[in-house]
């Protein structure tokens, strides 16, 4: 560790604090191909421990009863889609979930199209006890999954993006082991499905691939009747929400009461029909910003027929909204106008790839980026686990989210059953995330790949206006580059990406305007670089003053030029390196930072001082 630390404090470079466990070896021997600082902290015993849906936790967020299926399972690549489940059959492999298994965490590091998963396990007698039905809960599997319980098949999902469950209670045995298999089906980009930057062979802006189980598997003990989901949406006025709830296993004569909290005190309550939404006020209300995000606890409770089921939450009371001041269109956090100034977060780790290794590391570049005096991130064509937007929203910072992508280069290929998948994904998202406080709007096309036309992008903003009109909609961003390109006419926001740029465009009569793409200053440091890979050179810099020095003249013109312009926001290229890019402000391992934090933090702060007038 010593000698990567001279080399970096001799190039100038600052190093990021590590444990002194961090080492090239992972839990199973393998070498990782570019270790993180918490690459060695994983193992089969630790795999990502932490409760997985923080905004539906049962009991209580402190000591919530699931049981969490991490860990080692039996796993097995199949030739193809025909192979028959392996019941009852021992399989030779292992893998690590949740880890992808191109991954060196999981312990296969290699991609198969068609994967089997297997594991037994235990449940305690008290899942079962007073009528209580057990869920079997998943993350996220890419792309097409298949779960049975002891030969019986319990669930069926498509969607690499979008979490499912299902009750298993009628497919467990009365005791002893119970028998989970997972069959998968990941063609990654071999299919016109939602990817993001995955390749089957990566090169330049696109990268590995991150197939089968790669988010927390669970079981949770239920009521026959549940809550699957507690949304809670903030009203214009900012002194109440809406609370939406969707329940699971029937549901007819529930009723539902939920106490919010501010610092431990109650300050509001609603009751009524749990088929209905809620409206919940809220006492002397505190809002949510990046400057103060404060959040509400909550305290649900579902009943029916004499069982209750009783959920923790938690929520921000924030708007977000397109408004004039000074005579121009802005983005306005309620309602004052606010420069969102952002960093590209593509969310991949070279130890993980789609998969932070630990719930530390899946904090760090977050409270990194704010610490860099950022108030945004655009989460880059990739949906997070949920822990990743509740990161986001107790530091404080907003969140542009992107619809992953698919395929570039197909547009003209896309056939009826492409688009209506991609639709249906889009809802699925839109619906998955409507909770979570950071998050003030989406994009569902980024520079046109996947976008069949341009009338496209118009048609899937409309979508999702439909399905969301809390938050923006950014119709495409990069409506200048690179496929079907052109200005679709539609959403809240004109976006333009400009290398390095920044671009400044202006806003029009019915939408704000921002710069969705801009710097990507490029410096590889030797030893921190994922390796056999070609360095996309665009943007380079000779060393690290240049970087500190282009940063900042870079958003000197944000700051001086882009007011004046009536831009509301700005997207710098990136957080991180990833494989062959090397245009992050930290490196692809997150040991070094690549620029002078006290500097960054300065022009950034003054930028969105300037653009917040």
């Amino acid at each position: 560790m010593r000698n990567w630390i001279c080399v970096a404090l001799a190039m100038g470079f600052v190093p990021v604090a590590m444990s002194a466990t961090d080492k090239a070896a992972v839990w199973n021997g393998k070498t990782a191909p570019l270790a993180t600082p918490w690459t060695a902290e994983v193992s089969p015993g630790n795999a990502l421990p932490d409760y997985p849906r923080p905004q539906l936790a049962r009991p209580s967020l402190e000591h919530p009863r699931w049981m969490n299926l991490n860990g080692l399972w039996q796993y097995a690549a199949a030739a193809d889609g025909k192979a028959p489940p392996p019941f009852g059959k021992t399989l030779k492999d292992k893998v690590l979930v949740p880890y992808p298994i191109e991954s060196v965490l999981s312990g296969v590091q290699k991609h198969s199209d068609f994967m089997f998963y297997r594991r037994t396990v235990n449940v305690p007698a008290d899942f079962t006890a007073h009528g209580r039905h057990v869920r079997l809960n998943f993350g996220a599997v890419a792309q097409d999954a298949t779960v049975y319980v002891n030969g019986k098949q319990v669930a069926k999902h498509t969607g690499g993006y979008t979490s499912f469950g299902a009750d298993i209670t009628p497919a467990l045995r009365p005791q002893g082991p119970q028998e989970i298999v997972v069959a998968v089906h990941a063609p990654v980009d071999g299919a016109n499905v939602m990817v993001g930057k995955q390749r089957l062979k990566p090169e330049g802006i696109f990268y590995t691939a991150a197939s089968g189980i790669w988010q927390t598997v669970w079981l949770e003990p239920v009521p026959a009747s549940s809550l699957a989901q507690l949304d809670f949406t903030p009203a214009r006025s900012l002194d109440a929400f809406t609370v939406t709830p969707t329940l699971q296993g029937g549901g007819a004569g529930a009723t539902l009461h939920v106490t919010a909290y501010a610092d431990g005190k109650a300050v509001g309550e609603a009751s009524g029909p749990a088929g209905k939404p809620l409206h919940l006020p809220i006492a002397h209300p505190r809002l949510w910003s990046p400057q103060d995000p404060f959040l509400y606890t909550f305290k649900a409770t579902l009943a029916q027929d004499g069982q209750r089921d009783e959920v923790t939450s938690y929520a921000g009371l924030r708007s977000i909204a397109i408004g004039k001041a000074g005579g121009v269109n802005r983005i306005l956090l309620n309602g004052k106008p606010t420069f969102l100034l952002a960093t590209l977060d593509q969310g991949y780790w070279p130890d993980g790839i789609y998969t932070a290794p630990t719930d530390a590391a899946l904090k760090f570049d977050i409270q990194k980026t704010r610490d860099l005096g950022f108030n945004t991130i655009r989460k880059h064509i990739k949906v997070e686990p949920a822990r990743w937007y509740y990161w986001a929203d107790r530091i404080g910072l907003m969140v542009w989210q992107d619809m992953p992508a698919l395929p570039n280069g197909h547009n003209e290929k896309l056939s009826d059953a492409d688009k209506a998948g991609f639709r249906a994904d889009v809802t699925a998202i839109v619906q998955q995330l409507a909770g979570e406080t950071s998050i003030i709007g989406w994009i569902p096309f980024n520079e046109g790949w996947g976008q069949w036309s341009i009338p496209a992008a118009a048609e899937l903003a409309a979508q999702i206006k439909q399905l969301d009109p809390s938050r923006l909609v950014n119709a495409r961003s990069g409506l200048n580059c690179c496929d079907t390109k052109g200005d679709p006419q539609a959403g809240d926001v004109i976006d333009v990406h400009d290398y390095q740029g920044p671009g400044l465009p202006s806003p029009d009569a019915t939408r704000a305007s921002m710069d969705g793409e801009h710097g990507g200053l490029t410096l590889g440091v030797p030893g921190h670089m994922w390796p056999n890979t070609a360095i996309n050179p665009y943007g380079d810099v000779k060393d690290r003053a240049a970087l500190n020095d282009g940063y900042v003249a870079n958003t000197a013109v944000l700051r001086d030029k882009g007011p004046a312009k009536g831009v509301s926001g700005s997207v710098y290229t990136q957080i991180t390196d990833v494989e062959g890019e090397h245009n992050g402000l930290f490196t692809y391992d997150r040991k070094v930072e690549k620029v002078d934090e006290t500097r960054v933090r300065a022009i950034n702060e003054a930028t969105i001082r300037a653009g917040g007038h």
